[in-house]
């Protein structure tokens, strides 16, 4: 039976999909640019459950906005989505000095940057083979849209009970990104796969954030807490982090979709010269603001803040309860944060020992502030 697709549509989608791949995208697919309304239903009933506190970027109207693309682009006919690994071959290496973990995708350079410059040369690539000017919007998770619902809309992946974008050859270990744009383009379909009745990433999380299949607790989630948190950490919480400084990896670690994983082919993703792997912890108690913005200037980490990643430091120390971190600890409480200081006095309520009770009540006679005064006689007790 012969085709009643547009010609000069099929041949727009067949530009467009290998151009990508030329420019190192491992998926592309296509999805159209109609309003995404079941997402966006579940998505205001998630923020009116609480489950989205402590994002304050994320809001009613950027949700509404995401959902319907030709609100961010009148012309849009189709979404261009897209997907490049960043799994990387590097295992990360722990020493003496105490090292903390950072999670995978944060290992490299910032995805940000490296896939919206690529994107942009995309867009510009695509109208030079199109021979058209291509009207479009990029986004890599910088925007109002919902990346997740247009990279399953368009079969790159299927959502896990994570909530990640799980794919066939790359598992979840994908950065997304999408060109909303004014071309006709010819829609792919969604995957029809599921994780059935395997619960690992939930019965796994360490802080059970997983609350339900597909459902995630923000506040309960370390890559939350150590990233996007501006304010202390619950008491709670703190024991359940372990040694994770940046992010988590827990529920992809232990996802059977991830055994496989092809690596990433881009250099930009790779530990070594552009990144790290895990961070020594001891130096960065003494890293100055200057310090730190140099040191992570292309990396995704500079996204906690100075204060932030000092404050991960103080309760990844707290739990390894390595004696040789308490002299760095007692610098800590004398730190200009409020937050640094309450949590280094945690840190040194875990650790214990008579050097650091005695820092501590010595503190005690000179903190000012009433939260740091309440961290410090917690943690002698």
């Amino acid at each position: 039976m012969p085709s009643t697709a547009n010609p000069d549509t099929a041949r727009a989608t067949e530009i467009a999909k290998a151009y990508a791949r030329e420019l190192g995208f491992d998926l592309v697919g296509i999805a159209s640019a109609e309003p995404f309304h079941e997402k966006e239903a579940i998505t205001l009933e998630r923020m009116r459950q609480g489950l989205m506190d402590g994002l304050p970027w994320f809001h009613r109207a950027r949700v509404r906005r995401g959902c319907h693309p030709q609100d961010i682009l009148p012309s849009a006919r189709s979404i261009i989505a897209v997907a490049m690994s960043y799994y990387p071959e590097d295992a990360p290496s722990y020493d003496e000095t105490l090292g903390g973990k950072v999670a995978r995708y944060a290992r490299g350079q910032d995805y940000h940057k490296v896939m919206e410059q690529r994107l942009q040369a995309f867009v510009r690539g695509l109208s030079e083979r199109l021979e058209r000017a291509v009207q479009a919007r990029v986004y890599v998770d910088t925007g109002p849209m919902l990346d997740r619902a247009v990279a399953e809309r368009a079969g790159i992946g299927w959502f896990g009970k994570s909530t990640n974008i799980l794919t066939r050859n790359h598992g979840s270990w994908v950065f997304l990104g999408q060109v909303i744009t004014d071309l006709e383009l010819e829609p792919d379909k969604p995957l029809k796969k599921t994780c059935g009745q395997c619960t690992l990433c939930m019965d796994k999380c360490p802080t059970g954030a997983i609350v339900a299949p597909y459902v995630i607790d923000n506040a309960r989630c370390i890559s939350y807490l150590t990233i996007e948190s501006r304010g202390p950490i619950p008491h709670s919480l703190r024991p359940l982090m372990g040694d994770r400084v940046f992010g988590c990896d827990v529920c992809q670690e232990v996802c059977p979709v991830n055994r496989k994983a092809r690596f990433t082919r881009e250099p930009a993703f790779r530990p070594g010269e552009h990144g790290f792997t895990a961070l020594q912890l001891l130096p960065l108690l003494r890293i100055t603001e200057e310090e730190f913005v140099k040191t992570f200037r292309n990396s995704p980490i500079r996204r906690a803040k100075g204060m932030g990643l000092l404050r991960n430091v103080c309760v990844a120390l707290g739990n390894m309860g390595d004696s040789r971190a308490v002299p760095y600890l007692m610098e800590a409480l004398g730190h200009r944060e409020p937050l640094v200081r309450g949590h280094a006095a945690w840190a040194l309520g875990r650790i214990g020992g008579q050097e650091a009770m005695k820092s501590l009540t010595e503190s005690l006679l000179t903190e000012v502030n009433e939260g740091v005064r309440e961290e410090i006689s917690l943690a002698l007790r």
